[in-house]
């Protein structure tokens, strides 16, 4: 798998935005269904201002979509870049069964 720069940036978007445990827990939320900001304020029981800071995260990584309806916003997961992440860590899969052993000394 050739990675570019660009695909770099992206994937430390992904990671980041996945190290932080509100966020784990808004992507857990959004696993089966789109919700729309006020539910999961009230799921997560935190502010809507403290809400965005993390949906705003979790955007610019390409994790979630937004959509409006009226005036609410619904959030959904963006599957595709899940399967990117993924990929970039099955590549280090392969490497399982040439590394060295490690021992003590």
């Amino acid at each position: 798998m050739q990675v570019t720069t660009s695909d770099l940036t992206q994937i430390w978007a992904g990671f980041h935005a996945l190290s932080e445990p509100l966020r784990l827990q808004i992507i857990e939320l959004l696993h089966s269904h789109e919700l729309c900001v006020c539910e999961l304020c009230n799921k997560l029981e935190v502010s809507q201002s403290k809400l965005s800071f993390h949906l705003k995260t979790l955007k610019e990584a390409n994790l979630v979509r937004a959509r409006q309806e009226g005036r609410w916003i619904y959030y959904s997961l963006n599957l595709a870049q899940f399967i990117v992440l993924e990929q970039y860590l099955a590549e280090y899969r392969r490497f399982g069964d040439i590394l060295p052993a490690r021992g003590c000394d």
